[in-house]
Parts: C-alpha cells; sequence; structure tokens
C-alpha cells in the first residue's frame, strides 16, 4: 500500500467521522428543540391549570364563607375576605367563632362542588383565647369523596406558613400543589452530549489504531522489500563471480599454468565460503528471537574485547588510512556473561562504524563504570543517521534508506542482533547521530 493509498484512506475515513459528527449533532439539536418546546408547552399547560385550579378554590372559598354568613345571620362586608397567599396556601376571614367540624363539612361539599380533588388541610384562628385548631389531612378519593386520613391523627398544617395574631379567620392549605419545575431540562439535554463524546472517542481510537496498523504494515512491506533487495545483490555478487570463474576454467586449457588454475580454484573457493557464510547468517539470525537466545553465563573482561576488536580493525586497515582510539576509563571492565555474543556486539558495532565511514574511518572507543555496570559507547566519524530512521534502525531487516545506492554491505540484522543481546544481558542501547557528522552507540552492561 503506497502513501496515496494510505492518504485516501485517511481522508475519507475523516470525511466519515466528520459526516458521523455532523448527523449526531444535527438529530441531537432537533431533539433538544422538541423538548425544549414539548417542556415550554407543558409549562404553560401547567401554569394555566394553576390559575385555573387558585381561581376555582377562591370561589369555593367565598361560597364557604357566604354559607357561613348566611348560617350565622350575618350581612357583612365579604369583600376581600379570601386572600391568597400562594399557590397552595389560602387566608379567610370570619367575624366569629367557627367549629372545626362545621368548617370540614362546609369546604368539603364546597370543594366537590366545584371539582376540586386536591388533598387540603384547615386550621382556625380563634383571637379571643389567641389558639389554633389543625383539622385533619382531608384526602380525596373517588369511593369516599373527602375522608381524613386518621379518625384519631389530627393533621398540621405546614409550621412554616404565615398566621397572623389579629380577627378571626382560618386557613387551608393543599400540600400536593407545587410550581412548576423544569431545571431538570439542562440535565436531560446534557446526557446525549456525554454519548456522542463517548462514542466518538472510540471511532477515533479505532480510526487512530487501524490507521497506525496500516502504517506498520506498509513499514514492514517497505522494510521486506530492501530486505529482498539487498539480499539478492549481496548473493548475486559471489554466484556472479563463481560463475565468471567456473565458465573461465571450462573454456582455456591451464594444464600448463597451475598458478592461473590455482588462483581460480581460490576465487571459487572464497566465493563459494563468503555465500555459504552469508546464507547462513540470515539463516540464523532471522529466526533467532528472545525465547531462542541462550546465554552462557561467564566471566568476561570488556577491555580484552575491546582491544582485540581494535586489533582487527587495524590489521584490516593496512592498505586504507583509518584509525582507531581506545579511552578504556572504566575502573571494572568483568561483567556475567556470554563470551560469544558479547565478542559478537562489540565486533558488529565497530564493523558498522567502519561500513558507514564516509572516507576513512575514524573510531573511537570509551568505557566508563559506576557501581552497578559498564558503559562502552563506539563513536565514529560516519554519514550519521536521520531522526525519523533512529527508532527502527534496531528492527530486524532494517536498513537506513540510502536510494538505488548499494554502497554497503548487509542485510540489516547486525545492530538486530547487537540489541537482542544487550537485552538478554538485562542491559540497554542508545544512539546519538547527526547526519554528516557520525554516530555515537553507548550500551550499557550490569555487572551482575
Amino acid at each position: 500500500m503506497n502513501r496515496k493509498t494510505i492518504n485516501t484512506v485517511v481522508a475519507i475515513g475523516v470525511v466519515s467521522l466528520l459526516g458521523i459528527l455532523f448527523i449526531q449533532v444535527f438529530w441531537i439539536k432537533s431533539t433538544i428543540k422538541a423538548q425544549n418546546t414539548a417542556v415550554t408547552l407543558q409549562e404553560r399547560q401547567d401554569s394555566l391549570n394553576l390559575r385555573q385550579f387558585e381561581e376555582q378554590v377562591r370561589v369555593a372559598l367565598r361560597n364557604v364563607v357566604e354559607s357561613i354568613s348566611t348560617h350565622h345571620a350575618d350581612s357583612s362586608d365579604l369583600y376581600g375576605a379570601v386572600k391568597q397567599k400562594s399557590s397552595s396556601y389560602f387566608l379567610v376571614d370570619i367575624n366569629e367563632d367557627l367549629h372545626p367540624y362545621y368548617l370540614e363539612q362546609l369546604l368539603k361539599r364546597t370543594f366537590y362542588d366545584h371539582g376540586i380533588s386536591e388533598n387540603f388541610q384547615y386550621g382556625i384562628y380563634d383571637c379571643f383565647n389567641d389558639s389554633i385548631v389543625f383539622g385533619n389531612l382531608i384526602k380525596y378519593s373517588r369511593d369516599s369523596l373527602y375522608a381524613p386520613i386518621s379518625d384519631s391523627v389530627l393533621g398540621i398544617t405546614s409550621p412554616e406558613l404565615p398566621w397572623k395574631k389579629d380577627g378571626h379567620y382560618f386557613t387551608v392549605f393543599f400540600p400536593d400543589i407545587i410550581g412548576v419545575q423544569s431545571d431538570q431540562l439542562t440535565t436531560q439535554s446534557s446526557s446525549p452530549w456525554l454519548y456522542v463524546l463517548i462514542i466518538v472517542a472510540l471511532v477515533l481510537i479505532f480510526f487512530g489504531f487501524a490507521i497506525s496498523v496500516i502504517i506498520r504494515q506498509k513499514r514492514i512491506s517497505e522494510v521486506r522489500t530492501d530486505f529482498i533487495n539487498n539480499m539478492t545483490h549481496e548473493l548475486k555478487t559471489p554466484i556472479s563471480t563463481i560463475g565468471l570463474s567456473s565458465e573461465a576454467l571450462l573454456r582455456d586449457d591451464f594444464s600448463g599454468d597451475s598458478e592461473r588454475l590455482k588462483r581460480y580454484a581460490g576465487i571459487i573457493f572464497k566465493e563459494n565460503k563468503r555465500l555459504e557464510n552469508q546464507v547462513e547468517r540470515v539463516l540464523n539470525i532471522a529466526k533467532l528471537n528472545e525465547n531462542e537466545l541462550v546465554i552462557d553465563a561467564q566471566e568476561i573482561a570488556l577491555h580484552e574485547i575491546i582491544e582485540e576488536a581494535a586489533d582487527s580493525f587495524r590489521f584490516n586497515q593496512l592498505e586504507q588510512s583509518g584509525k582507531i582510539d581506545l579511552v578504556l576509563s572504566a575502573e571494572k571492565d568483568v561483567v556475567q556473561g556470554d563470551m560469544v555474543h558479547l565478542t559478537n556486539v562489540i565486533f558488529n558495532l565497530v564493523d558498522n562504524a567502519v561500513k558507514y565511514a564516509k572516507e576513512s574511518p575514524e573510531i573511537t572507543i570509551s568505557t566508563t563504570s559506576d557501581k552497578n555496570g559498564i558503559s562502552i559507547s563506539f563513536r565514529d566519524n560516519g554519514i550519521g543517521i536521520k531522526r525519523e530512521n533512529i527508532k527502527q534502525i534496531f528492527d530486524k531487516f532494517y536498513r537506513v534508506p540510502t536510494g538505488n545506492i548499494h554502497d554497503v554491505k548487509g542485510f540489516g540484522l547486525g545492530l538486530y542482533y547487537v540489541k537482542l543481546v544487550v537485552e538478554a544481558h538485562r542491559g540497554t542501547i542508545h544512539v546519538k547521530s547527526q547526519v554528516g557528522e557520525g554516530s555515537t552507540f553507548t550500551i550499557w552492561l550490569p555487572f551482575s
């Protein structure tokens, strides 16, 4: 999958997510608007019903006052006798004593005639002896119409209701009548947004994971392709050399030229050995993983291995310019580890520094130690590594891209092997590099 295809997939995914989000937001806004309209209508209806209820109560209480005045033959002006303190609390002025049972019967009959079916309580205040008589809670039911909830327990009017201290009056309280409450709208309308955020977050996580898998598979595909190209180049060179030498042996007569015959035979042997080593190296390292790496722990003096690697470098660079400096400052260099693997690690890092040198290699190997372990740094003057490639150089088969130029041999297995061995010894490896100025590989190994 090429970059253009990945960009297309990402673009389609983003457009799809935006479309889903737009539709969700649109429908939620429409739903909230419909809910607000319904709540507004309900509030208006409740307000209208409440006003109608208040008017019915006022009319019923005026009728009660008229009945009381008629019964007591009192023709005083009844205007303003009924006072509404709230939607559920009414106060009625009277001019004489009033028996609770008589008031209760009047209230029940009058409320029934006016179609008032709310539970109510009443109280009577007598200014002569400054006393309040509380009536029972009168509960409405279709069978018994109005009836007290108990014959023995008196109801108590809400203590928060105001009582004045002059004249005779009675109060009526409707405990089930409350104002319209619309503060639940915010809570109800905010919950859908939470669900949308959760769904969008889950979709984004899935989309991001899918894109990361695609990019990772693309990188693996590129590494695999690069590995096949490198392996083809590395294997074709010795095969071609062997073919040319064999063709020369078959074509010419070397019976009188034994030296020439031996030279061609030596070329064939050397290239065959090189081909065998390359194949063996690929097969061994390609199937190697942490579970298969066996460590034969023993005491190893790392300075001796480093000096051996330096001697090998100097011998191979006799015909070319190049130098290696050793700064072995570690006070302790003996670790518990595998001799073969750790030797390969040091030789691989030196070999990498030589292969990626711009002209003549200049390598500095330095060591330092603390109470826990030893650090070994390999600094070179090579071509350097780009920042975006550093985190991938330890992957199996990965090689830093060089375009169509194939001037460095290898399969991209060396650093993978180095990291595998270092981590198997419970150590760490880090790299610092700058393009054009070289790289520094630092490994740390514990003493135990």
